[in-house]
């Protein structure tokens, strides 16, 4: 996918805020909680995503992904897609999807109610 692609997907779903922050990096949020983060690491399409426990010991280890820089070096499990073969565009929308709904999940029952999650 392309940045573009990538921005519109993030755009697209409920209540996700966007800014731009360390450098140039399209950072997206749902109830001021980060979900995915497009550009960082100074590669334009690259986008790092928050994983499950299962998702981020498979994709880890996989070609075109890696533990997120800096997220994941805090212990965090954060993915970066950065290059190819990467994931499908399909199934990465649904990890940033998954990502997505992580964080949803975590926001206190005020939070989401407040948003209509």
């Amino acid at each position: 996918m392309t940045r573009d692609e990538l921005n519109r997907f993030c755009a697209s779903l409920p209540h996700a805020t966007h800014v731009v922050q360390w450098g140039n990096s399209d950072v997206y949020k749902v109830g001021d909680k980060l979900f995915a983060v497009i550009g960082m690491s100074g590669i334009d399409a690259a986008v790092t995503f928050k994983a499950s426990e299962m998702a981020f010991e498979i994709l880890s280890d996989s070609p075109g992904l890696r533990p997120a820089p800096y997220l994941a070096s805090r212990g965090l499990k954060w993915i970066q897609h950065y290059a190819e073969p990467g994931l499908s565009d399909d199934s990465l929308r649904d990890h940033i999807r998954a990502s997505y709904d992580m964080v949803v999940a975590g926001l206190t029952r005020k939070k989401r109610s407040a948003l209509g999650l």
